[in-house]
C-alpha cells in the first residue's frame, strides 16, 4: 500500500489519494479478500478459493458443497473452509451468499480482530453500512438473512447481537464487490475488500478494478498525480447521467455530484437522434424490442435473439445515431448472437459500428471498451477479414495491457490471438489465395487448438 494514503474527502467520508505519480497501467495496489464466497448458482461451476472456472472440480467430500480445481486448491482454503464445512454439515443446506459471507467475515474478524493483514487500512467492522438507507424490503431481507446467520453461524462460545449482525449485513450490501472467473466474462462471486471499499466514485475514473488470481489489483487507467484522489466507478458509464446518478443513489446511497453527472457530459451522444418526427416513435419500440430480446437471450433462443435485433436495428436507421444507447445495446446482443450461430460476417459487421459508438463514449482506456474490441477482433477474424481482425486485437492488447496488466489471463488469450493473427496476417500478405484456402482447411478440422494452428501457419509460411 505504499502507492496510496487514507485522507479525509469530506462529505464522502474516507479516501486514498496517490503518494506519488503515476502512469497509465501502473498497479497501484493488490488486495486479497477479507472473506469471499461463490453465488449459490456457481456452486458447483467454479473453485471456491480461487474462482476458476473449471469443466472437471473436486467436491469436498464432507459438506459436499464447495468445488475444488485440485488438491492444491482444497489445501489452500481449508483455513477458510473448515468452519464453514462443519456449519453446512450441521443445517445440511447451504445458506444463500450473503449469509455464508457474513460468517466467514465473522470468523475472519474473531480470528484476526477486522485487520486481515498488516497492510489493511481499516478494520472490516468500521465500514459504512447505510442500514438506515435502506428500504422496506431491504430491511425486511436482511432481517430473514440475521435469522439464517444465527441458524448457521458458530464459533465456541462467542455471541454477537442481532443489531452487531445486522451492521455486519450492512456492509457487505454496500460494499459487496461482485467477483468475475478468470476472464472476467462472468461473475461468479462476492467478496469484501477493505482498502478497495475506500476508493471513492467517479463516473470518469483513474483506475479500474480487475481480479485475478483471487485477489483484486486497481490499476492507473491514466496519468495520476502525487496527492491526487484515487477514484473507481461503481456503474457503467454507458447509461445517461440521470440513470447512473438514481443507481448510485439506489444501491450506494449518495448523490453523485462528479463532473460528468453535474455537466451531463457525453448525454447528448447517448440520446443523439435525427431531427424527424419518428425518434419519439422509433425510441418506444427500440425500448420495447430490448426487453424481448433480453428476455429471448436469457432463454438461449439466439435464432429469435438475431432476428429482433435485425428488425430493430433496421427501424433505427437513419433515425438514431451510432452513439444513441438503444442502437448500442442492440448492436451488441446482435453481434454475440451472430457469433453464436456463425454468421461472421454479419457479427463483424455490428460490431465494427458498435466500437464505433463506443469509441465515442466510452475513456480511451476502459476495460469496457477493450474487450468489445477484442470481440470485434475475434469476429473479424473468424470471418476472414484478418487485416482488420488483427489490427481489432492489437488494439485491445494495448487497452487491456493497461486496464488488466500483463499477467491477467484474458490479456495472455490476447497475446495467442495476437501471435496467431500476425502469422495469418503475413501469409494473406504473401499469397491471398493461399491463405483462404489454408483457412478452410483449418476450420474443417475442429480438432486444432490454438497452438496447433499457429504451427499450422507458422510451417505455411515457411514453405
Amino acid at each position: 500500500m505504499e502507492n496510496v494514503q487514507l485522507f479525509d474527502a469530506g462529505d464522502k467520508g474516507h479516501g486514498l489519494r496517490a503518494t506519488k505519480e503515476l502512469s497509465a497501467g501502473d498497479m497501484v495496489f493488490s488486495e486479497p479478500g477479507f472473506a469471499a464466497v461463490v453465488y449459490d448458482s456457481m456452486a458447483a461451476k467454479v473453485c471456491h478459493n480461487c474462482f476458476r472456472r473449471q469443466s472437471k472440480l473436486h467436491r469436498c467430500a464432507q459438506c459436499r458443497f464447495a468445488y475444488y480445481c485440485d488438491r492444491t486448491c482444497q489445501t489452500a482454503c481449508w483455513e477458510e473452509h473448515k468452519l464453514e464445512c462443519a456449519a453446512i454439515r450441521k443445517i445440511v443446506t447451504a445458506p444463500n451468499a450473503n449469509v455464508r459471507l457474513a460468517a466467514r467475515v465473522m470468523w475472519r474478524i474473531h480470528k484476526d480482530t477486522g485487520l486481515g493483514t498488516d497492510n489493511q487500512l481499516v478494520a472490516v467492522d468500521k465500514l459504512e453500512d447505510h442500514l438506515a438507507d435502506l428500504g422496506e424490503e431491504d430491511l425486511k431481507q436482511l432481517k430473514t438473512n440475521v435469522g439464517h446467520f444465527f441458524e448457521y453461524w458458530s464459533y465456541g462460545s462467542k455471541q454477537h447481537s442481532s443489531d452487531y449482525i445486522s451492521h455486519i449485513f450492512g456492509i457487505i450490501k454496500g460494499n459487496g464487490l461482485p467477483l468475475t472467473d478468470q476472464r472476467g466474462l462472468q461473475k461468479v462471486g462476492v467478496g469484501l475488500f477493505p482498502n478497495l471499499c475506500l476508493v471513492n466514485h467517479d463516473c470518469w475514473p483513474n483506475c479500474t478494478v480487475i481480479l485475478n488470481n483471487g485477489k483484486i489489483e486497481l490499476r492507473a487507467l491514466g496519468k495520476i498525480s502525487e496527492g491526487q484522489e484515487l477514484t473507481v466507478s461503481y456503474v457503467d458509464f454507458l447509461n445517461l447521467s440521470t440513470d447512473r446518478k438514481k443507481k448510485l443513489k439506489d444501491l450506494h446511497f449518495f448523490d453523485c455530484t462528479c463532473e460528468h453527472c453535474t455537466q451531463q457530459i457525453k448525454d447528448d451522444l447517448m440520446m443523439a437522434a435525427a431531427e424527424t418526427d419518428k425518434v419519439k416513435e422509433v425510441t418506444a419500440f427500440s425500448k420495447e424490442n430490448v426487453e424481448k430480446i433480453e428476455a429471448a437471450h436469457a432463454q438461449g433462443n439466439f435464432h429469435e435473439v438475431a432476428r429482433l435485433c435485425c428488425e430493430t436495428l433496421e427501424k433505427q436507421e437513419n433515425v438514431l445515431a451510432d452513439t444513441n444507447l438503444y442502437k448500442l445495446r442492440v448492436l451488441s446482443m446482435a453481434s454475440e448472437a451472430l457469433s453464436y450461430l456463425r454468421a461472421y460476417s454479419e457479427a463483424a459487421e455490428y460490431a465494427r459500428k458498435m466500437v464505433e459508438g463506443y469509441t465515442k463514449l466510452y475513456h480511451p482506456n476502459n476495460p469496457q471498451l477493450g474487450l468489445a474490441i477484442m470481440k470485434a477482433g475475434v469476429a473479424h477474424w473468424h470471418a476472414g477479414q484478418i487485416e482488420q481482425g488483427h489490427g481489432f486485437i492489437c488494439r485491445a492488447y494495448s487497452i487491456l495491457m493497461i486496464s488488466h496488466g500483463p499477467n491477467h489471463a484474458i490479456t495472455r488469450d490476447l497475446e495467442s490471438m495476437r501471435a496467431q493473427t500476425e502469422i495469418e496476417l503475413k501469409m494473406f500478405k504473401q499469397n491471398e489465395n493461399k491463405y483462404h484456402t489454408m483457412r478452410q482447411e483449418v476450420l474443417k478440422d475442429n480438432t486444432h487448438s490454438n497452438r496447433n494452428i499457429i504451427n499450422l501457419f507458422k510451417i505455411n509460411i515457411n514453405m
